[in-house]
C-alpha cells in the first residue's frame, strides 16, 4: 500500500515513501513524450531540501529541516544524514551541503499517521528562506504544488533536476473511498486527479505540498508520506496535514 523503498542509510535502515511527478494527459491529448513533472526554475522554490537517505523536506528555520518521520529511524544524536539545498540540479557545484546533528522523529508514531519528523543542522543555512508552515485548515482546499528529487514514473530512477507539478485537493470521503481504515482523516490531507497522472513518488517522502496563503506567500500544508503506487487513477497521494501538527513541529523545533 505505501509508496516506499527500502534503502540503507548511513544513519540505519530506513524506509522511504514517495512520489513522482507526471503531466497530466486528457482523452484528446496524445501521451506526453517525456514522463515526469516540469523542471523548476532555479531559485523557485528555495527551501526545498533533499536528504542523502532519498527523501525531500523544507527548510523550515536556518537550522531545521521538516520532513517525515518514515524517512528517518528514531530520534536521538545523527550525524549521518547529508542535506543539499540551494541548487534544482544535484551535480551543480554551487550546492550547500550541510550534515545533520540530531534528529526528531515524531512522537508516538507507529506507521500510520503523524508521518513528521525534523533534522537539525550542524549549521544554519542564513542564505536561503524558509517555507512557513499552515497553521490552520484555511489553506487545505484549492490546487497544491509538490515537488522533489523523486521518480518521474512509478518503479523508476531518482532524479538530478528538481521537478515540480499542481495537483488538487481531495476530500476525505473521497480519499477514504480509495483507501479505506488505512487514511486518518485527522491527520492526513489528500490530493491529486481521479484519472491519475501526477502525483509524487519514491523518493520525494518527506517534501512539502504548498500553496499560496492570502499574502502571496508559500505555505506548506502537506508532507509527502504516502498512496498506492503513483499516479494511479483514482488513488490519490496522502499527505501529513501539517495544520495539525504545525504547533508541534514548532514546539519540538525549538527543543532542537
Amino acid at each position: 500500500m505505501v509508496r516506499a523503498l527500502q534503502k540503507l542509510a548511513a544513519a540505519g535502515a530506513v524506509v522511504l515513501a514517495a512520489v513522482s511527478l507526471q503531466p497530466t494527459t486528457t482523452a484528446s491529448a496524445a501521451p506526453a513524450p517525456v514522463v515526469g513533472g516540469t523542471r523548476a526554475a532555479q531559485g523557485e522554490f528555495p527551501w526545498m531540501v533533499r536528504l542523502s537517505m532519498g527523501c525531500g523536506g523544507s527548510l523550515i528555520s536556518p537550522q531545521v529541516v521538516l520532513t517525515a518521520a518514515h524517512c528517518v529511524s528514531g530520534s536521538g544524536n545523527n550525524t549521518g544524514i547529508t542535506a543539499t539545498a540551494g541548487v534544482v540540479d544535484l551535480q551543480s557545484g554551487s550546492a550547500i551541503k550541510v550534515r545533520s546533528t540530531k534528529v526528531l522523529q515524531a512522537p508516538g508514531y507507529n506507521g500510520k499517521g503523524k508521518d513528521w519528523a525534523l533534522i537539525k543542522l550542524a549549521s544554519p543555512i542564513t542564505s536561503l528562506p524558509n517555507l512557513k508552515l499552515a497553521e490552520t485548515t484555511a489553506y487545505n482546499t484549492g490546487t497544491f504544488t509538490v515537488a522533489g528529487w523523486g521518480a518521474a514514473r512509478e518503479g523508476g530512477a531518482q532524479q538530478r533536476y528538481l521537478l515540480k507539478a499542481n495537483v488538487p485537493f481531495v476530500s476525505d470521503a473521497s480519499c477514504q473511498s480509495a483507501y479505506g481504515s488505512d487514511l486518518v482523516p485527522g491527520e492526513e490531507i489528500c490530493a491529486g486527479y481521479s484519472q491519475g497522472g501526477t502525483d509524487t513518488c519514491q523518493g520525494d517522502s518527506g517534501g512539502p505540498m504548498f500553496r499560496k496563503d492570502n499574502a502571496g506567500a508559500w505555505v506548506q500544508v502537506g508532507i509527502v508520506s504516502w498512496g498506492e503506487g503513483c499516479a494511479r487513477a483514482g488513488y490519490p497521494g496522502v499527505y501529513t496535514e501539517v495544520s495539525t501538527f504545525a504547533a508541534a513541529i514548532k514546539s519540538a523545533a525549538a527543543t532542537l
